[in-house]
């Protein structure tokens, strides 16, 4: 790089730079940022270091800084500041009206922005205008003789004013006045001329600091191995040289993502590619071709579009289960296995898919009248017909309902011939099974035709199993063919990419977008093919995935189904009263008197309470009137063992006094009636 222009600091550059130029390219001549010194704004990071290039593309106005000049201190201003600002006067005089025309700070049509006195008299073709009077700079004009002249306002001493035209060659000594107009901050950095001045705060003393505003700017650039376009402040404290004519050629890298690939246009596609980055997602897949997508690696995008794919995993078993997605281009031969349904309406949502859908029974149903569910034999084969509304009977205290039942037909096993039976028949066989009820079935197959994929999708609702009975000839191994069985779970549709690698372009395989991480470079090698004649592809249908592949998918296919009908509530035997269920019947308490009593006299409740011996049971045919015998009663005396009475306490003889007054008392067992009537009264008190 000969003939490198001198090195300016970053700010100092841009600061100065023609956007009319852009875009440049610069390199970073000292100066290091790094890790720790990564300058970050609005989420981009940027790392610049020595001998970097980066190639400007755009220059925005992001604030303003002002450094105060007396007090030695630097502060950072929005755009959208509020404050004006007016022009400090510069000492040094200007010895030409040209002079201080051209450092003006305005355009030449602003009025009353300029004012300067004169030391000396000026003599203007016969106008004399005297030292020290105030000049403001209107505008400037050419005359037919192509003089140039400023045309500026007198202010005389008294307050009159007078227009006056001075040539711009006038020489004198001239001293700039301070006047009082404001200036925002998106003013002064818009004129060139005005951010070369010292302000101060219109609000401030005289006395205040000058202030010296320089813009700050966001850089919009492009370095080699980033992805996107990177922004940094012109305030970074590194100096640059201009070398965009020393690197005219050079050519940026720029990484894209495998996801902004079906952003190119079709036309350029095939395209050669260099892997940048491995991909991330290692656990995702378990094909073969991923463990050849390393770093530097040359590969061939050949298209992008949208695959139809069938997720599918293999059942559950003793072995660990495989999960796989299917290509729409698979072309091996399958046969369906039977399905199985273990409610009426898991059988309703399959004959959606399939009309006439034949089904046997694998368990016993019982029938429950009052739900209106006919009795199933395991056995029964089953054709379903429609779907209808049916009105289900109540007990005597509930109306009709109605609800949604599926109307199959019974399939006889030998049909009798007689043509005029064949209608009552047909009747007799058709049952109606509500879509609640928890019968099983299987499905029975109508035939043991090979499908291909495709047509699978067509004939039948997933999921479903499959039993794969001849390989993808395309393929070199078919992983399906060995596997016992495969249940299809659902179908979706990805955006892919179709990429080989270079050693093999004509093993093309399918790349996920939406699951795939990895950065590109699109480079301009020639493609891996003789005399430009692109060999005979065939594509990898089956891609092996792992089970958090297989789970994130089930995540991100949910879909919003209506549940199967509830089974209605069983019907209460014990009928309702009119004033409801929880005022059917007054309960009573045992330790309580009944009600009528509180109304009864002491007098009339003596009778009521008299003990009356209960009735004597019925007599039989064989048995005679006597009574049975009577057990004599033994008396607690006896059974009492007689103390010691050489060792007794007087505590011990009155227990035994006790005792003695309690067998005394054993044989009168018996309540007077005074007792009864008094208890009576009490409960009835306390009622």
């Amino acid at each position: 790089m000969e003939d490198i222009k001198e090195a300016l600091s970053l700010q100092e550059y841009t600061t100065n730079l023609d956007m009319s130029l852009l875009p440049r390219i610069l390199q970073i001549c000292s100066g290091v940022y790094f890790q720790g010194s990564v300058y970050e704004l609005s989420g981009s990071e940027v790392c610049l270091s020595t001998g970097d290039l980066v190639k400007i593309i755009g220059v925005e106005l992001l604030s303003v800084c002002c450094d105060e000049i007396g007090a030695n201190s630097t502060f950072e201003l929005p755009l959208n500041h509020s404050g004006l600002f007016k022009l400090v006067p510069e000492g040094l005089p200007y010895s030409s009206i040209e002079e201080m025309v051209g450092l003006q700070p305005v355009g030449l049509d602003a009025c009353g922005s300029f004012t300067f006195v004169s030391r000396n008299q000026l003599i203007i073709d016969n106008f004399t205008v005297p030292a020290g009077s105030e000049i403001t700079i209107l505008s400037v004009e050419h005359s037919e003789d192509k003089e140039s002249y400023s045309r500026c306002k007198l202010t005389g001493q008294q307050g009159v004013s007078a227009e006056v035209h001075i040539p711009l060659s006038c020489h004198g000594e001239f001293y700039e006045c301070e006047n009082d107009h404001g200036y925002s901050l998106q003013e002064i950095m818009l004129s060139a001329r005005l951010r070369s001045r010292r302000f101060r705060n219109t609000k401030s003393k005289k006395c205040g600091s000058p202030l010296f505003f320089s813009p700050i700017y966001q850089i919009q650039g492009i370095m080699h191995m980033r992805k996107d376009i990177v922004k940094f402040p012109s305030s970074l404290e590194v100096d640059v040289i201009d070398v965009t004519e020393q690197c005219k050629d050079l050519t940026f890298v720029i990484p894209i993502s495998i996801a902004e690939v079906p952003n190119q246009p079709k036309e350029t596609f095939p395209i050669m590619a260099e892997i940048l980055e491995t991909p991330e997602t290692s656990r995702f897949f378990c094909s073969h071709w991923f463990e050849q997508l390393q770093k530097g690696k040359n590969i061939v995008l050949h298209r992008w579009d949208k695959t139809p794919m069938l997720i599918a995993c293999t059942p559950k078993g003793r072995k660990a289960q495989r999960y796989f997605l299917l290509s729409h281009v698979y072309g091996g031969q399958m046969r369906r296995k039977a399905r199985e349904f273990t409610s009426v309406f898991e059988l309703y949502r399959a004959s959606t898919h399939l009309p006439s859908l034949t089904v046997s029974v694998t368990r016993n149903c019982e029938a429950i009248e009052e739900e209106g569910v006919p009795a199933l034999s395991v056995g029964e084969q089953l054709e379903v017909l429609r779907l209808q509304a049916m009105e289900v009977p109540g007990n005597k205290l509930e109306a009709v309902s109605n609800m949604d039942c599926l109307i199959c037909r019974r399939i006889l096993e030998e049909d009798e011939n007689d043509d005029e039976d064949l209608e009552d028949q047909a009747q007799e066989g058709e049952i109606c099974l509500p879509l609640f009820t928890p019968a099983h079935f299987v499905e029975k197959l109508p035939d043991k035709k090979k499908y291909c994929l495709a047509e699978l999708g067509q004939h039948s609702q997933l999921p479903l199993e499959i039993k794969v009975v001849s390989r993808d000839r395309v393929l070199e191994k078919d992983p399906l063919v060995e596997l016992p069985a495969l249940r299809l779970e659902d179908a979706i549709e990805e955006t892919t990419v179709l990429a080989s690698l270079s050693e093999h372009p004509e093993q093309c395989f399918e790349l996920p977008i939406r699951w795939l991480q990895m950065s590109l470079s699109l480079i301009s090698d020639p493609l891996p093919w003789h005399n430009s004649q692109p060999p005979e592809f065939y594509i990898e249908a089956v891609t092996e995935i792992t089970d958090h592949l297989y789970h994130e998918y089930h995540k991100f296919m949910q879909r919003d189904e209506a549940p199967p009908p509830r089974p209605p509530k069983r019907k209460s035997l014990i009928p309702k009263t009119e004033k409801g269920p929880k005022e059917a019947m007054p309960v009573t308490k045992s330790n309580t008197l009944p009600a009528q009593l509180a109304t009864l006299s002491l007098e009339q409740i003596k009778p009521i309470l008299r003990r009356r011996s209960p009735p004597p049971p019925p007599l039989g045919p064989d048995k005679t009137e006597s009574s049975p015998p009577v057990v004599p009663r033994k008396s607690i005396s006896e059974n009492l063992s007689k103390p010691n009475t050489y060792v007794m306490t007087p505590h011990m003889q009155k227990k035994e006094q006790t005792a003695e007054n309690i067998s005394s008392d054993s044989e009168h067992d018996y309540e007077t009636l005074e007792d009864i009537i008094n208890d009576a009264h009490d409960c009835i008190m306390f009622y």
